[in-house]
């Protein structure tokens, strides 16, 4: 391959890359290729060289996807999102670094998806970002027959097999003219990808709800009710935080108010579960009893669980909490929690201890988190058992899609139905296999509010179970992979081989040193 056309690879696949990321521009079809274009810039030439080309190529485009998410394109959030990128470049240096020393055509498709899940663990474990971005699987919520992998392995299975795909074509596409070289690879892929869509079809043809349903309404105040309380806010510079606190009361009025009688309105409806959406309404601290008082007034005249999610301002010092209650039909608090992962850079407000709370009542086990919280994959499968997860959220117009089809992988993965109600978003309610049963658009009108009928019960998953093994799986087989590398080399520092199409598809290809 000449130079030019290797660094065309580069920009092909980076302008993929682009259309990749599961936001408003997201093109499915470039979930799956873009790493073709990728790999085959990354196996040709230096490595030191093509490293470096990637980093910077992966770097340069999270400041176009938070411009195309509708926040600032440099803020010190970039910084955060270009780290995210370098460590998503690292798949491509290892599969770099240790495919040429492999004979195996299998072993070497399966570098490549191995690294990309070892990287999308590392940043949904120990980064503050959780897997809100930068990971394969997030776009491929409508793909319900491929997303019931993830009830055992979680977002990382279908993450893996997408990887895998462009492994194998990136293999097909280096060794055409000697097919036969790499025949097991297509067919260990193909015959995998087919039993996956088999029993995801089949698993899905099978989940008929065994217990019945439980009518759950969103609710989230009116947007001229929202409005009127920001004109409260207006002389303080529209923050709570530093509103004086006689207009954070006429403030919370309004917007509690509207609450209240939407709540009211639609447990007469029938609903049993009423959910608020994040900082649905505000109150300062030494009235916050007062508000859930007439919270639990409501759910004791109607019967029903209302779980009211509110932002409690201190009187005197303005710090906030960000919480969510659940009143029970008795009007007692069956939990109180507070949200564990504020969003970097954007959020103010302490976290919560991260104790996912739960309820048993006569509509199964329910459960709670707030919005980023759900990002978290070891947050969201905390509790054991759990029939309905309840996220009461607050996104934006440009976000606020893309947020919430992400929550459907993480209904599919523990089990459970979920119930995200959004204001300034897309409020949505998905049962255990990830069908949805119910949505609401916050631009779409001034009141949203969003109803559905839930199963009473979940569907419990292997992941759930068993957790993060998969990904566990994948870094154990991928140090072993790099094991067999280096003694296929002697042990020594044997140089890299290149792309075997730049010297002849009938060997590796010419040593490439670093």
């Amino acid at each position: 391959m000449a130079t030019s056309a290797r660094w065309s690879m580069l920009v092909v696949g980076t302008i993929l890359f682009v259309f990749a990321q599961h936001g408003p521009w997201y093109v499915p079809a470039a979930g799956w290729v873009y790493a073709v274009f990728l790999l085959r810039f990354a196996r040709g030439g230096r490595v030191l060289g093509g490293t470096v080309a990637l980093a910077v190529a992966m770097a340069v485009v999270w400041p176009l996807y938070l411009y195309e998410i509708g926040l600032p394109a440099f803020t010190p959030m970039t910084l955060l999102c270009v780290a995210i990128g370098l460590v998503m470049a690292l798949a491509f240096l290892v599969d770099r670094l240790v495919t040429p020393r492999l004979g195996s055509a299998v072993a070497r498709t399966v570098v490549f998806p191995a690294a990309v899940v070892g990287a999308e663990f590392a940043l949904a474990t120990v980064t503050p970002m959780g897997d809100v971005i930068g990971t394969m699987a997030g776009g491929q919520h409508a793909n319900l027959a491929l997303l019931q992998v993830t009830s055992v392995t979680g977002s990382y299975g279908v993450s893996f097999l997408m990887a895998w795909a462009a492994s194998v074509a990136t293999e097909v596409w280096q060794r055409w003219p000697e097919l036969a070289r790499v025949r097991a690879a297509v067919l260990a892929f193909a015959v995998t990808l087919g039993l996956v869509l088999v029993a995801g079809s089949v698993r899905l043809a099978a989940s008929v709800p065994a217990e019945g349903t439980v009518r759950v309404a969103g609710v989230s105040a009116a947007r001229s009710a929202e409005a009127a309380a920001k004109a409260v806010l207006a002389p303080g510079g529209g923050s709570l935080r530093r509103a004086a606190p006689a207009e954070v009361r006429r403030a919370s009025a309004i917007t509690t108010d509207d609450l209240l009688a939407s709540t009211e309105r639609e447990a007469r409806a029938g609903a049993k579960i009423v959910v608020w959406p994040e900082g649905g309404t505000s109150t300062l601290a030494s009235e916050r009893d007062q508000l859930l008082a007439r919270v639990a007034d409501v759910a004791a005249r109607t019967g029903t669980y209302v779980d009211a999610a509110f932002v409690t301002r201190q009187d005197t010092s303005g710090e906030i909490h960000n919480e969510a209650v659940m009143i029970d039909p008795a009007g007692h608090r069956a939990w109180q929690y507070r949200k564990a992962h504020p969003v970097p850079y954007m959020d103010n407000f302490a976290p919560g201890d991260g104790r996912v709370p739960t309820a048993d009542t006569p509509y199964g086990r329910l459960a709670n988190v707030i919005c980023f919280d759900a990002d978290f994959p070891a947050l969201m499968r905390q509790q054991p058992g759990v029939d309905v997860m309840l996220v009461p959220s607050n996104d934006w117009i440009e976000f606020g899609r893309t947020h919430t089809e992400r929550a459907v992988l993480k209904a599919v993965s523990n089990g459970y139905s979920l119930v995200r109600q959004d204001s300034r978003g897309v409020a949505m309610a998905i049962d255990p296999w990830g069908r949805v049963l119910s949505s609401a658009d916050y631009f779409a009108s001034d009141r949203q509010a969003m109803v559905a009928d839930v199963p009473l019960r979940g569907s419990r998953t292997v992941y759930a179970t068993i957790g993060d093994v998969f990904a566990w799986l994948c870094l154990a087989g991928l140090a072993g992979l790099a094991i067999v590398a280096i003694r296929r080399s002697g042990g020594r520092d044997a140089p890299v081989r290149a792309d075997p199409a730049q010297h002849g598809a009938d060997r590796l290809g010419s040593p490439v040193r670093l």
